[in-house]
């Protein structure tokens, strides 16, 4: 079953239901998205000869036509792979590669981003320009009817950052999403014809994804006029329309909170916030529902189970009478009904409640592996279930709470940064002699990346010539906000570099750890 059939079925259903918004202002009901969907489709077989399985590439940042760009590609029988707008230039070449995609759409402040990836990359797929003539000119050729496409074909290539430095292609078929959207409607945020989605976040991420079960429940899409996350944006928004909802990092809902605090607003048009992508300090879940009241959902998920692996519902938010609230508060929740969730020890072994293991998942949202990469998807997914790399505890109630990564990824803004990318930069510079990056404790963005230098003996190095190597090779949300320098990293006997004892240098403040300024 190809996913696009859902936008159809609204367009027949009900055409001039409005189905997308730039902020307040209506861009499309349902019958004028579905056909140009349809002209897009054609346009993409016919003039540039993709056919069934094709990738097509979505650099965009916030924009009305993502939605159409994305089931375009889905009713042409497509795959479509949504790059991370914030990518340095050779990321966005890698992922072009790697994919294969023949054509790319940009957005016009992604354009040069764009051609510079290209300049570097093997393969030089099709530009094109989202509200360029051209662009226009594809929306205009007569529609074709959707693709027959099995229910476990690919729609959808998610890039994640790579823990060897390599980004790896999560493939996410149609079951896989049509798995995730319906446990959205039933357990996460039941939708109705005339609410609607809010694309606070990347639509690029989770807030593209949650496109779907808004098609499929004939909800609305709002992109913000600004295109990103604008707390007095969101607070105008919710306080003129109701029914919104939208997905956010927890730093986002800390913000909305602090900025509602500020003007005395409780955003009263307000649905639902589904949280995750890092952790939710307690007191601020509290606080967030002090302001805005029982509207909050976590979810927890990865790529490779699309925002599908447990979640704590509304009703648990607010349940303060339980022995164990603010336990609960501080976990990521249950299983979510579509998945398995198990915590299993080394030799995938379940561990008793209350103790730490690997978090391992299996169901219909969990990918059948990685694009090209037998080696990696074999290590990920054994005997039927996905190794997610996560460390965690369910308590004898089935609540989960994370306790460590084992991959070591940083969540900054709710976007994952993996430290071994940021290490391989910085030991291009002949003064680095060896370097650990971790993440430390932020306010506002949950983690920030800090680097850890062995300058080379009788060398020096300064903090813009390291700035300037990552600006060079990774994207700027990945580059370290902190450099220290020190004579040696502590290490274990197998000349591991114990980054636990990092962490308590850096909190101690030692005199072993120089900052770098």
């Amino acid at each position: 079953m190809n996913l696009a059939h859902h936008l159809l079925r609204a367009a027949k259903a009900d055409a001039s239901a409005p189905a997308l918004f730039k902020g307040l202002t209506p861009v499309a009901d349902y019958r004028r998205l579905a056909a140009t969907v349809a002209s897009l489709a054609a346009s993409l077989q016919q003039r540039f000869g993709l056919t069934k399985g094709d990738r097509v590439a979505l650099l965009m940042k916030n924009v009305p036509d993502y939605v159409a760009c994305l089931y375009a590609c889905w009713h042409a029988g497509l795959v479509a792979v949504p790059i991370n707008a914030k990518l340095h230039p050779r990321e966005v070449a890698f992922v072009l590669e790697n994919s294969g995609a023949a054509v790319v759409f940009v957005t016009e402040d992604m354009a040069n981003v764009a051609s510079e990836a290209l300049s570097i990359a093997a393969v030089k797929p099709r530009i094109v320009e989202i509200g360029s003539a051209e662009h226009r000119r594809l929306e205009k050729t007569e529609g074709i009817a959707i693709a027959d496409v099995g229910i476990t074909d690919p729609a959808w290539i998610f890039y994640t950052s790579g823990t060897t430095g390599r980004p790896k292609g999560a493939v996410l078929s149609h079951r896989n999403l049509l798995a995730m959207s319906l446990n959205y409607l039933v357990e996460i945020n039941p939708v109705a014809p005339g609410e609607a989605l809010l694309h606070a976040a990347p639509m690029s991420h989770g807030s593209g994804l949650y496109m779907v079960p808004h098609v499929i429940g004939m909800g609305a899409q709002i992109i913000p006029e600004s295109g990103r996350f604008e707390p007095d944006e969101i607070l105008e928004l919710t306080a003129r329309r109701n029914g919104i909802s939208f997905f956010a990092a927890p730093t986002m809902v800390r913000r909305l909170t602090v900025a509602a605090e500020a003007v005395g607003e409780s955003a009263p048009g307000l649905k639902t916030i589904i949280y995750g992508g890092g952790p939710m300090y307690v007191a601020d879940c509290k606080a967030a529902l002090a302001v805005f009241g029982p509207k909050l959902v976590q979810i927890y998920g990865q790529g490779e189970t699309p925002m599908t692996i447990t979640y704590l519902p509304k009703s648990m938010h607010v349940d303060a009478g339980d022995p164990r609230y603010e336990e609960r508060l501080a976990s990521v929740g249950i299983a979510q009904s579509v998945v398995q969730v198990r915590t299993v020890d080394e030799a995938g072994r379940d561990v008793a409640p209350d103790e730490i293991g690997e978090i391992v998942v299996r169901g219909d949202t969990v990918i059948p592996g990685y694009w090209q990469n037998p080696d990696a998807t074999a290590s990920t997914l054994r005997g039927g279930w996905l190794y997610t790399g996560d460390m965690g505890a369910f308590d004898a109630n089935g609540f989960l709470t994370l306790k460590d990564r084992s991959k070591d990824v940083i969540i900054s803004g709710g976007t994952n940064i993996y430290p071994r990318e940021v290490e391989e930069v910085l030991l291009r510079h002949d003064a680095v002699a060896e370097v650990s990056v971790i993440g430390r404790l932020h306010p506002d963005w949950g983690e920030e990346v800090v680097a850890i230098v062995v300058p080379v003996a009788g060398r020096a190095v300064t903090r813009d010539e390291l700035d300037q190597m990552c600006n060079a090779w990774i994207a700027r949300f990945k580059r370290p906000k902190h450099y220290y320098l020190t004579s040696e990293l502590p290490k274990n006997s197998y000349g591991k570099i114990v980054k636990t004892e990092l962490r308590t240098l850096l909190g101690e403040s030692s005199a072993r750890l120089a900052p770098l300024d």
